[in-house]
């Protein structure tokens, strides 16, 4: 398996907005607010905004990851890319361009929480979902440099 990370193309939106597009449709409690037209044209701005380095695989799209400064706004693979390390090679790329990263991850995912505490993300706070789009229920992670060396 040769995965490519490189930065994104705007040409990447569409297969970007599939792959957030259908961890939709594959995660019953995610609830459906946006079509994926909607999606896609996110995708595009985070990209036009220089935030997001895909992973390819095989040439083909596979995941990518979208962040500005410390926050990591997105990480997605696709269904039959997920459990392969793309995800850990696509945060240590970003753990080596920044001494503090944080990230939200919603508490029906309790994949995404394993995955982040066994990358180094430690839980920082807890909230209702009131104050994100979807109103569910997240988790806070950070991750820093300096506590990786204690």
């Amino acid at each position: 398996m040769s995965v490519v990370l490189r930065p994104a193309r705007l040409t990447d939106a569409g297969r970007c907005g599939d792959i957030l597009h259908g961890f939709t449709r594959d995660n019953h409690w995610m609830p459906d607010l946006h079509s994926a037209a909607e999606t896609i044209a996110f995708c595009g701005t985070m990209i036009a905004r220089r935030w997001v380095t895909v992973a390819e695989l095989e040439g083909r799209v596979e995941g990518f990851l979208a962040r500005d400064g410390a926050l990591i706004h997105s990480l997605y693979l696709s269904r039959h890319s997920r459990g392969q390390g793309i995800g850990a090679r696509l945060l240590a790329t970003a753990k080596a361009q920044s001494d503090l990263l944080e990230l939200f991850a919603f508490q029906a995912n309790p994949g995404a929480a394993r995955f982040y505490r066994r990358e180094g993300f430690s839980e920082a706070a807890r909230s209702d979902g009131r104050d994100n789009d979807e109103k569910l229920p997240d988790i806070k992670f950070i991750w820093s440099r300096e506590a990786t060396k204690t």
